[in-house]
């Protein structure tokens, strides 16, 4: 049987550090406030001549020499993003520019914090049908240029980063289920409700989030994605070695923990030092363990991912 697996990770974070002291300096909060409703304490932003395409650069080029490849082996390019560079053309084919491979398919998927989890089912699948031998999937966000830095309840929870991750072809087991959903009944309660027209934003520009409706609907769709994929596979959770969640705020994560019978040392956490980077968060979090040393090679690992449409993914990996 054909598998997909992690050849190799690579995250980059921006160098501006912005702690919830300098945080509530300009708006109405404070540390504690901010730590003990999300468990974040700081965030990176991106500088202002960096593009979204730049975070992934590094990223990749990390990803690409943690495979142990090539950038020219590389047959696909599949980057989530909700802050591209530009309108178009996708961030993923200025990425393919910057990387020097001309030809092979590049393209964005879009799906907010969720994004990541959409793309690398994508490459699993190309892969798995004989479409693709090595595909690089990045995330990658500059969510702080969507923020109201007026407004407390949205702007804390956000970070810039980029994470990518080199999938191969491999007959040994590696991604052993996907699952993804999807529920537009509750688009209104996370976004960004702007569109272009005429060369302007027309609508507001900035993060809207009805932070109870959200930290709701995430505890509960996280629950049963984990549960759904890993029946799929025909795995238990005593056999989880670690669970790779989206970092988007501690008690939701605490709470699928709780869930899954996961001790937290079980659970990898980059929230606090990075606050939410959306599609980004999963692979910062998941290639942060594997550089550290506490995910190891044969480990099985459930990574899950949820942001505004409403969507929602988890990958269930043999790494």
């Amino acid at each position: 049987m054909r598998y997909a697996r992690i050849l190799g990770t690579g995250g980059y974070l921006p160098d501006t550090v912005l702690t919830n002291a300098d945080l509530a300096a300009r708006v109405d909060t404070t540390d504690e406030w901010i730590v003990s409703r999300t468990g974040i304490r700081e965030r990176h932003l991106i500088a202002p001549e960096q593009a979204t395409s730049d975070l992934a650069l590094e990223a990749s080029r990390r990803a690409i020499a943690s495979a142990g490849i090539e950038a020219s082996e590389l047959d696909m390019i599949i980057v989530a993003t909700t802050t591209p560079d530009m309108i178009f053309p996708g961030t993923a084919v200025i990425l393919q520019e910057k990387l020097g491979l001309p030809g092979i398919p590049a393209f964005d998927v879009q799906a907010v914090c969720a994004g990541f989890m959409f793309a690398f089912a994508t490459a699993n699948a190309y892969i798995r049908a004989g479409m693709a031998r090595k595909v690089l999937v990045v995330g990658a966000e500059a969510m702080t240029r969507l923020l109201d830095w007026s407004d407390r309840r949205t702007c804390v929870l956000f970070g810039d980063g980029a994470g990518a991750v080199v999938l191969g072809a491999s007959d040994e087991a590696g991604v052993l289920a996907t699952r993804l959903h999807s529920d537009g009944r509750y688009k209104d309660i996370l976004k960004v409700p702007a569109h272009p027209e005429q060369g302007a934003l027309i609508g507001n520009a900035y993060v809207h989030m009805d932070g109870q409706a959200v930290f709701k609907f995430a505890v509960k769709a996280l629950s049963e994605l984990a549960v759904q994929t890993l029946a799929e596979a025909g795995k238990a959770k005593e056999d989880l070695d670690w669970l790779v969640p989206h970092q988007a705020n501690l008690r939701i994560i605490e709470s699928t923990a709780k869930h899954l019978h996961m001790s937290m040392d079980k659970v990898v956490v980059t929230l606090p030092g990075q606050a939410n980077t959306s599609a980004a968060s999963v692979p910062l979090a998941l290639d942060t363990a594997i550089r550290d040393g506490r995910i190891q090679r044969g480990q099985l690992l459930l990574l899950e991912g949820i942001g505004g449409g409403f969507a929602w993914g988890s990958a269930l990996v043999q790494y």
